[in-house]
């Protein structure tokens, strides 16, 4: 009798660094994953999933995958390693971190992670407890949105804003900084249906996105202008007294200072600045003030540049000006996190930090790996996990510099060799999110997610938290923290009882697979209507009395601009601030390096996942560069042709993509492709500066001046 095969559908989440956080069902046979769909039942995901994850079940198969310790035996980079056990891998780790801190203290042991693995359990902060009950330095983690963030809390506090969902009630709809098809798919499927019912959809970006191309109208400020438009939509709706001034006076602190600040900010001196036309700007000021409800869904791109946090500040005053919080589907989305009930003092342990312990920022890796950012004691062993900076990170050609250091103990857990794995002296195999449980908060909606393990691993694969287990009993420390099942973690981590909850629990999840933290209504959902900003003022701060007070935003405003490169005044108003690296700010660098460069996500991958597979990369194509015919003329570039994009942090190769899709002066090039695999062992972030955004110590992703010429002509 022929046996009969064992199908079951287990709930999942989405466990990349995207605002959808897909709610998934996993579909198993025969204890394997055969398929992975995106859960119908769930309001925001809708069945869908995105091109990256449509055969999320075959890349938990891929053939590269580590499955077993690891130890370097090649020289550094050569990826030549041996299978070791775990017992040996720990040994190793224990002894040598060991050494490391009997020479040299604790902190000289810097770990790097991020958001690889979004997880509470398994992503952002794992292993921050195990690191900080060690003595290790701490690291600083602000690669994305910790300038938006900052700007975000000085304005209308810990919030999370407009409902996403609730954009299908709006009437006039702002996408700013955010190719929402490539990053935020789900969402744009809200807004199109709000845009097919009548809204108006108005993208800003510097460049013709694929969302730009679906917008109604699409404009397109110079690089990093972004302020100055901002400034000059505040000033234009006071000059036509499109204002909602019953909601300014009942709601709002800091209007007349605003109102002084903005008044050099004339349509003609942004025009001047944004290179968009003052009749543009009148009309998208009045369009924006008289047309409701609007909502105003921004980017993280937003930041990444010097003035990134003023610039975010002056977006975040506009709908208090007019009145759209008193809408539903209408205000601002920045990212919904804040309202979610997770405990993460019991995650991370801040409370056994030792006094002291210094801070490096995840974009210095390469100055602190290379020396160039002298420290006592020097990094001598750095654990990377849920992060590739090879690829991802500034400046990567010093980091790669560093990662070359005989002196230096790597140990990297992942899932495949990674550009960074390439350099690690031990590699430890990690889970996919099939193979472990988690619970998903999200940046992009207000559904709490569960993720169900739905197979063994393979291998030898553990999942983070286990392996913060294994490595706190090698290392001695039997704190609970340590011995918890992830189920316990769980339930330990999230506060159960917080009030958005409404008597939602574990068992519930288990039952549903996802809840949302409102109560699930957002065709009614207007949480500043009646003002209720969690503010020191309970109001939205034009003028940020968070900037100079002793209270919990000041103190978070602060703590960012302590020490390092990047510490300036605080200014508790918005303003524009201009690039750092821009042909009028700094027109010598211009000269050697003319053209303003992008580089947003890849369509085709999840920041470097998936970079490694062959039919993504076909599906996104081979490294590219756009480039308008007004710049590609004088320097014989055309379609197709070889080019090196280069400044005198680096150089990367790319196919150039002769476009009017990109203006005069700006390049474009995608990020996410790992180095080995391009041409001429270069990536984007060769060419990117490691220099901070003015709030939150943000990255400048977006603030770089590079040069492109044919690859057959020296650089």
């Amino acid at each position: 009798m022929a046996a009969t095969s064992e199908k079951r559908t287990v709930f999942g989440a989405c466990p990349h660094d995207c605002p959808d956080t897909c709610a998934m069902l996993y579909e198993v046979e025969n204890e394997r994953l055969v398929n992975v769909r995106g859960n119908p039942h769930h309001p925001f995901t809708r069945g869908g999933l995105c091109t990256k994850l449509k055969d999320f079940h075959d890349h938990h198969y891929n053939p590269e995958r580590v499955l077993y310790p690891l130890r370097r035996t090649g020289p550094k980079g050569s990826r030549r390693f041996e299978r070791i056990s775990w017992d040996e891998a720990l040994d190793e780790i224990k002894t040598r971190w060991t050494a490391i801190i009997d020479e040299y203290g604790a902190e000289a042991i810097l770990p790097y992670n991020y958001l690889g693995n979004q997880g509470t359990l398994q992503g952002l902060t794992v292993g921050d407890a195990f690191f900080n009950k060690l003595g290790a330095s701490v690291l600083e983690k602000t690669f994305c949105a910790s300038g938006s963030s900052t700007a975000w809390l000085l304005t209308v506090g810990p919030t999370g804003g407009v409902d996403p969902e609730s954009f299908a009630q709006s009437k006039y709809i702002v996408i700013w900084a955010c190719n929402s098809v490539s990053t935020n798919l789900h969402h744009w499927h809200i807004v199109h249906e709000a845009q097919k019912n009548g809204a108006k959809v108005v993208v800003i970006d510097a460049y013709k996105s694929r969302t730009a191309k679906q917008a109604d109208w699409h404009l397109a400020p110079k690089p990093g202008t972004d302020g100055a438009l901002a400034m000059a939509m505040i000033h234009q709706i006071i000059a036509d007294d499109l204002l909602d001034h019953d909601y300014i006076a009942r709601y709002t602190v800091g209007f007349e200072e605003l109102k002084e600040r903005a008044a050099r900010y004339t349509p003609e001196y942004a025009a001047e600045i944004t290179g968009i036309s003052a009749d543009d700007i009148r009309r998208l000021s009045r369009e924006y003030a008289t047309t409701q409800p609007t909502a105003i869904r921004i980017g993280v791109a937003l930041e990444r540049h010097h003035g990134g946090g003023q610039t975010i500040r002056a977006v975040c005053c506009l709908p208090a000006l007019t009145g759209a919080w008193r809408h539903v589907g209408g205000g601002l989305l920045q990212m919904p996190v804040w309202e979610f009930p997770i405990r993460w003092d019991r995650v991370c342990r801040p409370e056994w930090i030792k006094p002291g312990t210094r801070v490096i920022n995840v974009l210095k890796l390469g100055d602190v790996l290379t020396g160039r950012m002298p420290l006592a004691p020097p990094v001598k062993s750095l654990m990377v996990y849920n992060a590739n900076p090879v690829s991802q990170a500034p400046e990567s050609n010093k980091i790669v510099e560093g990662l070359k250091r005989e002196d230096l103990f790597t140990v990297v857990s992942e899932h495949f060799i990674t550009d960074t794995a390439a350099y690690a002296d031990i590699v430890l195999p990690a889970t996919m999110a099939g193979e472990m449980d988690d619970i998903m908060w999200s940046w992009g909606h207000l559904y709490l997610t569960l993720n169900r393990k739905a197979v063994p691993a393979p291998g030898e694969a553990v999942p983070n938290t286990e392996l913060f287990r294994r490595l706190a009993k090698a290392m001695g420390f039997d704190d609970e923290q340590f011995t918890r099942s992830d189920r316990e973690m769980i339930e330990h981590y999230v506060d159960w009882n917080a009030p958005q909850l409404r008597g939602i629990d574990l068992a519930y999840l288990e039952r549903r697979g996802y809840a949302h933290i409102r109560g699930g209504k957002p065709e009614t959902s207007a949480p500043h209507t009646e003002g209720n900003f969690p503010t020191p003022s309970g109001k939205c701060e034009f003028k940020a009395s968070g900037a100079a007070q002793g209270n919990f935003v000041g103190a978070v405003f602060r703590q960012m601009y302590e020490g390092g490169q990047g510490a300036e005044p605080i200014d508790d108003l918005p303003d524009y601030v201009p690039c750092r690296e821009r042909p009028e700010s700094d027109p010598e660098r211009a000269k050697r390096f003319p053209l303003n460069i992008l580089t947003p996500k890849s369509h085709g991958f999840l920041n470097s996942c998936y970079a490694n597979e062959e039919h993504k990369i076909r599906a996104q194509g081979e490294q590219f560069v756009l480039i308008n015919p007004a710049d590609a003329e004088p320097r014989g570039i055309r379609e197709g042709d070889s080019v090196k994009v280069f400044n005198d942090r680096g150089e990367f190769e790319a196919d150039a993509r002769v476009t009017e899709d990109t203006p005069p002066g700006v390049v474009v090039a995608t990020l996410g492709y790992w180095r080995s695999r391009n041409r001429g062992d270069g990536s984007v972030n060769v060419i990117s500066s490691a220099a901070y955004c003015n709030f939150g110590h943000a990255p400048t992703f977006s603030d770089n001046l590079v040069e492109v010429r044919r690859s057959t002509e020296p650089a």
